[in-house]
């Protein structure tokens, strides 16, 4: 019962991840194309390729970096991260409120930077499968910052 729990842990961020992006960002990919992109944007398709990467090295990693004395530590910041990340993709796509997507971005950003470090002091596996996931967030929020500096004037952009 005890591997079972870590498996679905592990997956967790994985299986939400899908269904962000299979009901409420459904929108996301024809939204992205219609887009000034900033400098450096990549193509539409790299994200689909990424973010399950993403998702299932930041489970494997919260499984690895728990343990019986910080686990409520590690929950409250693997939670708050994942929330944010979810949160992240509803306000940029299902609600096209893209000017406090980029502020929270930046606060993603830094839940998922602080996660990382914290991992490292538990467990440097952990922390490892953190990184990719923290220069993403990071590339993230400069997207975010630019698809909104370069399209917040059109009407497509904001509005639903």
């Amino acid at each position: 019962m005890k591997y079972i729990k870590l498996v679905v842990e592990a997956l967790l961020p994985f299986i939400g991840g899908n269904l962000i992006g299979k009901y409420a960002v459904k929108n996301a990919r024809k939204d992205y194309r219609q887009n000034v992109k900033p400098p450096l944007s990549p193509p539409g398709y790299i994200f689909p390729i990424v973010w399950p990467v993403l998702y299932v090295s930041m489970g494997v990693a919260f499984v690895t970096a728990k343990n019986k004395k910080n686990s409520k530590v590690i929950n409250s910041l693997h939670y708050s991260q994942l929330g944010l990340n979810f949160l992240w993709s509803l306000l940029y796509f299902r609600y096209k409120l893209r000017g406090a997507a980029v502020v929270e971005s930046f606060v993603l950003f830094t839940a998922v930077t602080s996660t990382t470090a914290t991992y490292f002091q538990t467990n440097k596996t952990s922390g490892s499968l953190m990184v990719p996931y923290v220069a993403w967030s990071g590339y993230a929020s400069y997207l975010a910052t630019g698809n909104w500096l370069l399209n917040k004037d059109k009407a497509h952009y904001t509005n639903n």
